[in-house]
Order: structure tokens, then sequence, then C-alpha cells
């Protein structure tokens, strides 16, 4: 049976990397060798324990259609290391010597590249299995994707969701769009947190539904409708697109 490997390759490397740099005294070179010999048997381990038929590692292009959409998206995000950045290529070897094909995209973020082809694959009942502690793939947890967090060893699932977030995983984009997202300096609806956005969806299920009904708080009612342009865009910007065009398929990820 068919099963992709998707791996969140930044996510995975960035945590590499960092432990590497506190070894003390290496040089750079040593760093960027170790963090390689790191990625390489970290791939294999994933190969072996998802017994993988097709896989890829995908990378960041350059400023997305969020940048664009929002300009002040992850606009306190620490820059990549130099060192890491400018020998990405050289680490990225680490995926193609398992077999794994690193892509490196012009524009589009690896989150959404990811997405897409787990939902495409989804469609066609191939198991997806995707490798990040991001949080914004836990919405599409379901009985054909599934994610797992290489440095616990663990997969993620919707009992895992809910008992993290204390909401399911269909409402995580109206929680993340209330209460926005600091680590991407995404918005939210200004002054609601995340004790108000889980009262709110908690006892509505949705912001629409809680407009609606006469028992919301004044105070909530006002917040929402005063940044309600917020809401709306801090919804599509946590949201991972599933229509990238990729100019490649399934089969040209085989792993051979």
């Amino acid at each position: 049976m068919a099963h992709l490997l998707l791996i969140d390759a930044l996510n995975l490397i960035r945590r590499i990397y960092a432990v590497d740099c506190e070894q003390a005294g290496l040089t750079d070179e040593q760093i960027i060798k170790s963090c390689l010999h790191r990625v390489k048997n970290a791939t294999r381990k994933l190969l072996k324990a998802t017994q993988a038929t097709h896989a890829i590692a995908v990378f960041d292009g350059d400023k997305s259609w969020r940048y664009h959409l929002y300009a002040d998206y992850k606009a306190n995000r620490k820059p990549m290391p130099a060192t890491l950045k400018s020998n990405l290529e050289m680490v990225s070897q680490g995926f193609n010597d398992n077999g794994v094909k690193a892509y490196f995209p012009q524009q589009d973020e690896a989150d959404d590249i990811i997405a897409t082809l787990a939902h495409k694959s989804a469609q066609h009942n191939v198991q997806a299995t995707i490798v990040s502690t991001d949080k914004g793939f836990l919405p599409m947890l379901d009985m054909n994707i599934q994610v797992y967090d290489y440095f616990k060893q663990q997969y993620i699932n919707e009992e895992d969701v809910e008992s993290k977030f204390t909401i399911a995983k269909d409402k995580l984009h109206d929680y993340w769009g209330l209460m926005g997202d600091k680590t991407n300096d995404i918005p939210g609806v200004k002054g609601i947190g995340k004790k108000t956005a889980l009262e709110v969806l908690s006892q509505y299920g949705s912001v629409e539904e809680a407009l609606q009904s006469a028992t919301l708080k004044e105070s909530v009612r006002k917040k929402l409708e005063t940044d309600m342009d917020n809401f709306v865009l801090s919804k599509v910007l946590v949201a991972l697109r599933t229509d990238i065009e990729m100019g490649f398929n399934l089969s040209q990820l085989r792993l051979t």
C-alpha cells in the first residue's frame, strides 16, 4: 500500500542545527557536517518507522502569498542563522542520500505544499505522514493524514489536540483567528485571548453563531464586531492551502 512521507525540512533542520550549535568548540564547518549527518540519520529513521513508499522533504520559498496579504506576517521571526542559510543545499543532501527528493519552491511556503500533497494523496486513499512540530497541520488530521513529531518520537492524534488546546481540531482555525498566533505575528481579534476564544467556541460553536445569539456578552460582541476584519484576515492566514500547483505527481516521489 502506498504511503507518502512529507518532511517539513526546515522545521527538522533548524532544530537539529540549534542542538549542534550548543556543542562547545565546533567550527562552522564542523557544525554543518554534524547537521548533515544528523539529518541523514533522521531521514533514515523516518523511512524505516513509516515504511514509506514515497517521500519528499519540502523547504520554504521566498515571500509567500501571506506576506503580500499581511505585511507584518512573521515580522518578528528570528532570521535563519547565516551559516545555515548559506549551507542549506549541502544539508539537504541528507535527504537526497536516502533517496528522498529535497524540494525548494520559488515562493510557496512548505506548509502549503505539504498540505496540498497530503490532501491530494488522502483523496486517493494514500496514507500521508507529515513530519513536523508545526501546529498548523493539526486541523488536517484524519484517517489518511497523520502528523509525527520526530523529536518526541510520537504521532499526534485528535485526543492530543483536544488535550493541548481544550478544543476539537475542526475549531482550531476559528480559535487562532480569534486569539491570533504570536509565533507568526498574526493579529487575531484585539482584546480576545485564549480564555474568551475558548468560551465563545465552546458555547456557540463558531463566531458566526456567537454573533447571532442574544446571550453573547455585549463586551465580547463589541470586540468581535469592531475587529471582524482582523478575525477574517487571521483565519485566512492560519489556514493552509491545499490547491498549490505542484508541477510533479506522486509517482515522481517513489522511493527506489
